[in-house]
């Protein structure tokens, strides 16, 4: 059989009784923050803000990455342009807006 018997005084159970309410209402007031329509909507959008930025960090890593490497194969390690692959891509780029613009005005002709 349990021991039921109690060494407190009568001022230590209520002591003890008072600080045990005292924690449930801090507890419940945080419940109730917790499940505060603001308090959720506020940790939704927190959580989307760190997608995005978690996301646009991602890809301004890879598009600095792509521009390294494009930079890399027309530029030569003193920095200077490396003619013979700037040419022909120069030519190609001004052959694509070349027949660009004749197609425009055909069009409207």
């Amino acid at each position: 059989m349990a021991d039921t018997s109690d060494t407190r005084t009568p001022a230590q159970i209520e002591a003890d009784i008072k600080r045990r309410r005292e924690v449930l209402a801090e507890t419940l007031d945080e419940i109730g923050v917790r499940v505060h329509p603001q308090t959720i909507i506020g940790d939704a959008k927190a959580k989307v803000v760190a997608n995005v930025d978690h996301t646009i960090g991602r890809a301004y890593v890879q598009v600095n990455r792509v521009v390294s490497e494009v930079r890399a194969r027309f530029v030569d390690e003193e920095g200077a342009l490396r003619m013979e692959r700037v040419v022909p891509v120069a030519l190609v780029a001004v052959g694509v807006v070349g027949l660009l613009a004749m197609g425009s005005r055909r069009r409207k002709g």
